[in-house]
């Protein structure tokens, strides 16, 4: 089961590079800056927007299918904002508009949970709600930009 994650992870980051690099995520990039100057060049955005939320809840299907029997049992708690802040977290940590980025966040987020759950359980979220105000104020690009911008120097 572990190894299905493993494949499906690698799977869908070799997907979204290749359409990231291809005709058609210029077309998705074009249609998130400038929507209307895209239909003004003759793309019709609906079946762009229709395409990625299918392929979207496709992954997300796929992701849930392969979570549950990992975890043993889901319910409704699992749905809790606390969570869709976190996963906003591990965005914001790892570089927004990346691939590696969420993933390399959703470690070090999930690393300082663990770690924070035994040492101070009642002050995690406070802890996740501090480390969104520090990344949004001094790495607006996450780790992945502060790393590129080491490696540029």
């Amino acid at each position: 089961l572990f190894f299905a994650t493993v494949v499906l992870l690698v799977a869908s980051l070799y997907l979204g590079w290749t359409l990231a690099r291809s005709k058609f995520g210029r077309v998705l990039t074009a249609l998130r800056d400038a929507e209307n100057r895209l239909m003004f060049c003759g793309y019709d955005p609906r079946g762009y927007k229709l395409f990625i939320w299918v392929l979207s809840a496709v992954l997300c299907g796929l992701a849930g299918a392969l979570y549950v029997p990992q975890v043993g049992i889901i319910n409704p708690s699992e749905m809790s904002p606390t969570n869709s802040i976190e996963a906003a977290v591990w965005v914001a940590l790892g570089g927004r508009g990346t691939l590696i980025g969420p993933l390399l966040g959703a470690g070090l987020v999930n690393g300082m949970k663990s770690w924070f759950t035994v040492a101070f359980p009642e002050y995690w979220l406070f802890a996740l709600g501090f480390l969104f105000i520090v990344v949004t104020l001094f790495l607006p690009k996450g780790v992945i930009g502060l790393l590129r911008k080491k490696g540029e120097q």
